[in-house]
């Protein structure tokens, strides 16, 4: 594969370097500070996308003949957003209302050149079993889940064993739709397989 400019992940997040590493990509990591608020009249399927571009915006000096990448992922059930959860009790209080339940979801990404911005979201339902107070007590506890949106990541514990199944992208549930990232970077002619 071959890239034609240089990439940049706005991104701190571990989960969303090792998908974009997955894909056979070489880029650097250029982080910023960025506020994650929005406007409350969004709906909720764009808050993500919404995110992801606002990210962009902060880094618009500095890219030059890059390709940024910057992306937000939320969970939504029903109307409401889950956000990270600033704590243990809000993290139990996230876990339980998503216990038995089926929710969304929804990752925004933002790749941005000097010349062009395109932006898009992908949307996965996951279906949770009912959790006991002691599984999500143990999940907590151990895996102090305070950096994910709706207080969770699927590739950890209890994903494996509270989520019985998914509809939609499992990477777009990690953090990053892989797929269509890379679907759209063919199309916008950022990236030849050879």
């Amino acid at each position: 594969m071959n890239l034609l400019r240089p990439l940049l992940l706005a991104s701190n997040s571990p989960r969303r370097k090792e998908l974009l590493a997955g894909l056979g990509l070489t880029f650097d990591v250029k982080v910023k500070e960025v506020e994650e608020d929005f406007p409350d009249h969004l709906l909720r399927e764009d808050i993500a996308t919404y995110l992801a571009s606002h990210k962009a915006d902060q880094y618009v000096e500095d890219i030059q003949n890059h390709i940024l990448i910057t992306a937000d992922t939320i969970v939504c059930l029903g109307d409401k957003v889950l956000n990270k959860p600033a704590d243990y009790t809000e993290a139990f209080s996230m876990l339980r209302s998503l216990s038995g339940t089926c929710h969304e979801v929804i990752t925004g990404v933002c790749i941005l050149t000097k010349e062009n911005k395109t932006v898009f979201s992908d949307t996965t339902k996951v279906y949770f079993k009912t959790l006991t107070d002691q599984e999500i007590d143990y999940y907590i506890t151990n895996y102090k889940p305070f950096d994910k949106a709706g207080a969770y990541g699927i590739q950890e514990w209890i994903g494996m064993i509270g989520i019985e199944r998914i509809e939609g992208s499992y990477f777009n549930v990690v953090g990053l739709p892989v797929q269509e990232l890379y679907q759209r970077l063919v199309e916008l002619g950022y990236l030849i397989v050879d």
